[in-house]
């Protein structure tokens, strides 16, 4: 993602955020479990080279937005952001949040 400077959401998107994001998360999560398992279940892979990979994954996965995330007002748009380039939400998840900040991230995805 390009660096772009960040603006604050408004307080009723932040709230929004807030009530949002653990069902985000949860379900971004399963997506990812679901993931996982297909990864043990690969009858080409050894166990050994399932099981690094798997280490690998979780690694990395645990640092995504998606799983783990720093919560403040000022973060927001970039977060939101970036869920929707990991694939944790679309943008008609947003589809409750204020026109302005789902033209935003509309406009910063759609440039990308």
């Amino acid at each position: 993602m390009k660096e772009i400077k960040m603006r604050e959401i408004s307080k009723a998107d932040w709230k929004l955020f807030r009530e949002h994001i653990p069902a985000w998360q949860e379900k971004y999560m399963e997506k990812l479990a679901k993931e996982y398992v297909t990864l043990l279940t690969d009858k080409d892979k050894t166990a050994s080279a399932k099981f690094w990979e798997l280490e690998k994954r979780i690694k990395e996965d645990r640092k995504r937005p998606g799983v783990l995330i720093y919560m403040n007002k000022p973060e927001a748009l970039r977060n939101i952001i970036t869920l929707v380039y990991d694939g944790a939400i679309s943008l008609e998840d947003l589809k409750d949040f204020s026109d302005d900040l789902q033209e935003t991230v509309n406009y910063i995805v759609s440039r990308d």
